[in-house]
C-alpha cells in the first residue's frame, strides 16, 4: 500500500510540474464523443464510418504523440432528432464528463447541441452538419464549423455552373436547416453571377416519392436543377430525376454530393455531373495513404465527413496536450491560433465565427470508361482557395466577430 501511494505522489507530482500556472485536466483523461446518425439517411456519410475515423485518430495520436493523459471514446446515435441530440449530449456533459463532441451529421441536431454545449461551456467541433447558422445567428464561443458548410458547398458549385451558361435555375431542398440554407446561399451566389431562380420546392425529411416534385421542377423549363438534401433523400431524388430523364435536358447539380454517393449511385447515373467537396481522397500521395489505409482498416473508402473527423479529433487532442487542460476557453483559444496542416487540409485556420476555412475541390464524375479502378471516380476540376469558398468576414452575423 505504502508503495502503490508513493508511486502515486511521484505521478501526481511530475503531471503537475509539466502543468503552467492556472492549467489543469480534469482527471487526467479526455473524453471525446461521436454524435451521429448511425442508423438513418446519413448513416453512410457519416455513422459507423465517423467512429472508426475517431478511433483511428485516437490510436495514432497515442502512436505518435504519447500523450501524459488517458483518451476514452464513447458514441451515441441521435437518430436525425434535435431533441434527442440534446439530450444526450446534456448527459454526456453532466454525467458522463464528455469534454468534446464531434461530427453532429444533421444540422437541426447541431444547432441543438451546439446550444447545449455553449450553456455547459464544453466543446463541439461539427464535423458533419453544414448549416451556416453555426457560425452566424447561432454561432458559439463553444462550437467549431470545422468541414463544411452550405455556403462554401452552395456558392462554389452553383457560382461556378452558372458561370458556365447555365444561368436558370429551379432548386429541390429538404424542409430542415440544411435545406433552407442550402437553397438561400445558392440563390445569393446565383444571382451574383447573373442568373436568376425560377422556382424553389421543399420536401420533408426521409421523402421516398420525388416524382411530383421533380416534375416541378422539369416543367419550370430551368436550365440546371439544384438538389439541396444529403443522404438517402439525395439518393433518391437523383434516382428519380434520371428515371425521368432530366439529365438529358436539364443539367442536375447535387450540392451536398460526397464520394460515398457516387460510389452508391454509380458512374453510369452520376457521369457529368460536378460537385464540390472538401475532401478528395485521391489529390495527392497523402491522401491517397490515409485513404488506403482507412479502407483497409474498415473495409470502406472514407469521405469527407470521415477525413474531416480524423483531422478534428487529432487536432482537438494536440491542442489539449500543448495546454495541458480541458477547460474549453483554453482549449478553444490554442485552437483558434493553430495552424492546422494535415491529409485533410493545408494551413487551415479557425476564425472568430467558428469557421474553420481551408480549400475546397471542384469535381467532375468520371464516364465509367475513364474509370481505372473503384476508387477512381471524379477527376479535379480546380482548386476553390478556403477564403473564396466560405462566407467572408465581412458578411457575417455573428455576434463574436470584432468583438470587443
Amino acid at each position: 500500500m505504502r508503495r502503490v501511494s508513493i508511486a502515486a505522489l511521484i505521478a501526481a507530482t511530475l503531471f503537475s510540474a509539466n502543468q503552467a500556472p492556472g492549467q489543469s485536466l480534469s482527471d487526467n483523461a479526455v473524453k471525446i464523443g461521436i454524435l451521429t446518425d448511425m442508423s438513418g439517411g446519413f448513416a453512410d456519410l457519416a455513422g459507423q464510418g465517423s467512429v472508426d475515423a475517431a478511433s483511428m485518430a485516437v490510436a495514432d495520436y497515442k502512436k505518435e504523440m504519447n500523450p501524459p493523459f488517458a483518451i476514452e471514446l464513447i458514441h451515441a446515435d441521435h437518430q436525425n432528432k434535435a431533441d434527442i441530440g440534446s439530450n444526450i449530449a446534456r448527459s454526456w456533459y453532466d454525467r458522463d464528463g464528455v469534454d468534446a463532441i464531434f461530427d453532429v451529421t444533421n444540422s437541426a441536431v447541431a444547432l441543438a447541441v451546439s446550444a447545449v454545449t455553449q450553456d455547459k461551456n464544453r466543446i463541439l467541433i461539427a464535423t458533419g452538419g453544414g448549416t451556416t447558422r453555426l457560425t452566424n445567428e447561432n454561432c458559439s464561443p463553444n462550437t467549431i464549423s470545422y468541414a463544411w458548410d452550405t455556403y462554401g458547398f452552395a456558392n462554389g458549385l452553383a457560382s461556378a455552373v452558372t458561370g458556365l451558361g447555365y444561368d436558370s435555375w429551379y432548386i429541390i431542398s429538404v424542409d430542415y436547416a440544411l435545406g433552407h440554407t442550402f437553397s438561400q446561399d445558392a440563390t445569393n451566389a446565383i444571382v451574383a453571377r447573373g442568373g436568376k431562380v425560377l422556382g424553389k420546392v421543399a420536401h420533408p425529411i426521409g421523402t421516398a416519392d420525388f416524382a411530383s416534385f421533380i416534375l416541378q421542377a422539369q416543367a419550370s423549363g430551368a436550365k440546371a436543377i439544384g438538389i439541396a438534401n444529403a443522404g438517402a433523400d439525395l439518393h433518391n431524388a437523383l434516382k428519380t430525376a434520371v428515371s425521368f430523364g432530366l439529365p438529358s435536358k436539364q443539367l442536375l447539380v447535387p450540392f451536398a454530393a460526397t464520394m460515398t454517393d457516387i460510389r452508391a449511385l454509380g458512374l453510369d447515373m452520376m457521369q457529368g455531373t460536378h460537385v464540390i467537396d472538401a475532401f478528395y481522397g485521391n489529390l495527392n500521395d497523402e491522401t491517397r495513404t490515409w485513404s488506403d489505409r482507412y479502407q483497409k482498416a474498415y473495409k470502406r473508402y472514407p469521405n469527407f465527413v470521415h477525413a474531416s473527423t480524423y483531422s478534428a479529433v487529432r487536432t482537438y487532442l494536440k491542442a489539449v496536450q500543448d495546454t495541458m487542460s480541458d477547460t474549453a476557453a483554453t482549449v478553444m483559444k490554442q485552437l483558434k491560433s493553430t495552424n492546422i496542416s494535415d491529409m485533410f487540409t493545408k494551413d487551415g485556420h479557425i476564425r472568430q465565427d467558428g469557421r474553420m476555412v481551408h480549400d475546397l475541390y471542384l469535381l467532375k464524375v468520371k464516364k465509367p470508361a475513364a474509370s481505372s479502378g473503384p476508387n477512381d471516380f471524379v477527376e479535379l476540376v480546380s482548386t476553390i482557395a478556403g477564403d473564396r469558398a466560405f462566407q467572408p468576414l465581412s458578411e457575417s452575423r455573428c455576434k463574436l466577430v470584432n468583438a470587443k
